[in-house]
């Protein structure tokens, strides 16, 4: 069994900064791929970013240059540095993992977060 536990979510102006981070806890070998996603009221879950075990990262236009993530293997744990917030970023921000479980077998697992409540409004 592994948990994704997200934090760092809450109310912030336009134009302010939050960071998120979501750690990954137990029977875990390593982990491949990590992301955000999130969710505002009424839409479809979208893609935030991403970023591969060695590092390499993707992120959806509407964030480029304002948002960065980064993981630290050590820790299992993926970061989202979000800057300049817009009011069109408000949504729940959910972190994925690709998550390698080993007992007799090899297996790759995909897990969610519960999710964290980003907030922009003056």
């Amino acid at each position: 069994q592994v948990q994704l536990v997200e934090s760092g979510g809450g109310l912030v102006q336009p134009g302010g900064s939050l960071r998120l981070s979501c750690a990954a806890s137990g029977r875990i070998f390593l982990i491949n791929a990590m992301g955000w996603y999130r969710q505002a009221p009424g839409k479809q879950r979208e893609l935030v970013a991403t970023i591969t075990r060695g590092g390499n990262t993707n992120y959806a236009d509407s964030v480029k240059g304002r948002f960065t993530i980064s993981r630290d293997n050590a820790k299992n744990t993926v970061y989202l540095q979000m800057s300049s917030l817009k009011p069109a970023d408000t949504a729940v921000y959910y972190c994925n993992a690709r998550v390698v479980v080993v007992t007799t077998e090899v297996h790759e697992y995909d897990y969610w977060g519960q999710g964290t409540q980003v907030t922009v409004s003056s």
